[in-house]
């Protein structure tokens, strides 16, 4: 049936003066569903702590984000997930200090950490310590090096495991010094505090939080930190660049998502964490990790990936260091 001609221009005049009506997705504010952050070691620790309260934090913000634990192959699980993942927002990664090392530390990798995640926003940096057992006679940084050199390859060094954030902090202080210490690799930190404690090996490059209390009492000496500055919860012992100029190391943790993960998604957390980074409640518990907020643009992020996997790279190659 044909309209007649001036019904037809009606409609269509009707029809144009509509407002272009938005695809569904773009009607959708985000998140609309639930949104998991992968983290690629088992509960408990301070990567897991660290992303639980961001994790409330954007659920108090935007709602529905939850954590996942995926350990095993040194994070390498989780991080796959994740650049296997649709970027949709709905898929992110806790990224580590880890994930640059892995880089270089295993060979045949299906992804790279630098290409295939997008940088959303460090988080927090934590500091490690060099401890040493009482019994080494050493008080300070130059006294231990003297002593080490002195005693080569009678040292133990303890560390979390093979590649770990306090290995590769001992190994860049072997590099930079020249010391032979053995390196002893134990299943996490945990285990081989308690070597430490009881005098089974020397020193141990350790993370602040539930260690500072040992150099307390005196159970074992801090000889230095080894990030920039000093650490809050050790405000009497010195840098390791004190000592070593250019040393630096630290744990640290951000958020990440799969590559081409839309900008306004990634620009909408970036904004979130840095609101919450600023939170007297949140600033508080990252203090009682001993950390010190990161913050930042998504570029800021992305440059201290890239950095740190090429500066991991060079000490995994040096070293020798090997997954088993």
């Amino acid at each position: 049936m044909n309209l007649p001609r001036r019904r037809f221009l009606h409609l269509a005049v009707a029809t144009a003066a509509l407002p272009a009506m938005p695809p569904f997705a773009q009607a959708q504010p985000y998140p609309s569903q639930p949104v998991r952050i992968v983290v690629g070691v088992a509960a408990g620790g301070g990567a897991d702590i660290t992303t639980r309260l961001f994790s409330q934090w954007l659920s108090e913000r935007l709602g529905q984000f939850y954590v996942e634990n995926r350990p095993g192959a040194g994070g390498n699980i989780a991080a796959e997930m994740v650049v296997r993942a649709p970027p949709d927002g709905y898929t992110l990664l806790l990224v580590s200090i880890g994930n640059a090392v892995n880089a270089t530390l295993y060979d045949k990798l299906s992804f790279d950490i630098v290409r295939d995640i997008t940088p959303i926003a460090g988080i927090i940096g934590v500091a490690n310590v060099a401890y040493v057992h009482p019994s080494v006679p050493a008080k300070t940084i130059p006294e231990f090096i003297a002593y080490a050199k002195a005693n080569p390859g009678k040292i133990t060094m303890a560390s979390a495991g093979n590649g770990t954030s306090s290995h590769i902090a001992g190994e860049l202080f072997k590099m930079m010094t020249g010391v032979n210490m053995i390196h002893v690799p134990y299943r996490g930190q945990g285990p081989a505090l308690i070597d430490l404690l009881s005098g089974q090996v020397q020193m141990m490059f350790a993370t602040t939080p539930g260690t500072t209390e040992y150099n307390t009492n005196g159970k074992l000496r801090a000889l230095a930190v080894t990030t920039s500055t000093r650490s809050h919860l050790l405000p009497d012992v010195p840098t390791m660049g004190d000592f070593l100029p250019g040393y630096e190391s630290s744990q640290w943790y951000g958020l990440g998502a799969p590559k081409n993960t839309p900008a306004e998604i990634v620009d909408k957390l970036n904004k979130e964490i840095n609101v919450g980074l600023a939170n007297p409640k949140i600033k508080a518990r990252l203090t009682d990790l001993g950390g010190t907020a990161l913050g930042g643009s998504p570029a800021d992020f992305g440059k201290l990936i890239a950095t740190e996997t090429e500066k991991w790279g060079k000490v995994v190659k040096t070293a020798g260091i090997k997954t088993d």
